[in-house]
């Protein structure tokens, strides 16, 4: 969850972490009872996340980038997107007819938008900000993702300041819940 380093290695190592479990699903039958494991292990991995990208990476892009706005909201309804194949998926057991086309769509939305992050928004973000700003975001970064939810919120806000008020009283409630069921601790 939280890897170290300046915003743009942090969310790059949480790339790779995600493409490693896309990995291991990819490797399951469509029945394995493991699947619904992995894919809640990647749902808490993208929400967590997406909270924190949106909190404080695409208000960086905003602010610092040249059509940052046009960057940010792009990348902000790539989450939407997302977010709702998770809840679709989370309602969802493996052996369902309609989860894996829901998991491959899942998976290609996610690697779309991780390739348009790695191609252009990270390069245009290191280029525009400081090493100092990079490793604060990284630092802000990190921290969000401690208090994020776990679960996907559709309709939960996903741009500042509501955003940020939100997402900790939801996150706590989620990992509450996490905590009870026993769900994320494989």
């Amino acid at each position: 969850m939280g890897h170290g380093g300046n915003v743009i290695a942090e969310l790059l190592a949480d790339h790779r972490e995600v493409e490693e479990i896309f990995d291991r699903m990819q490797s399951m039958s469509t029945g394995n009872p493991a699947l619904r494991e992995l894919v809640d292990e990647v749902t808490i991995e993208l929400v967590r996340h997406s909270v924190a990208e949106e909190q404080y990476l695409y208000p960086a892009v905003r602010e610092h980038v040249e059509g940052g706005d046009r960057i940010a909201d792009k990348e902000i309804a790539d989450h939407a997107r997302i977010e709702e194949l998770l809840k679709e998926l989370e309602q969802l057991p493996p052996n369902d007819g309609r989860f894996h086309p829901l998991l491959m769509r899942l998976m290609d939305e996610v690697t779309a938008h991780v390739q348009d992050e790695e191609g252009t928004l990270f390069p245009r973000l290191g280029s525009a900000c400081s090493p100092e700003a990079l490793d604060d975001l990284g630092d802000k970064v990190r921290r969000a993702k401690s208090l994020a939810p776990t679960r996907p919120h559709p309709a939960a806000p996903d741009t500042p300041p509501a955003n940020k008020i939100i997402a900790p009283g939801a996150g706590l409630v989620d990992r509450a819940r996490d905590f009870v069921s026993g769900r994320g601790r494989s």
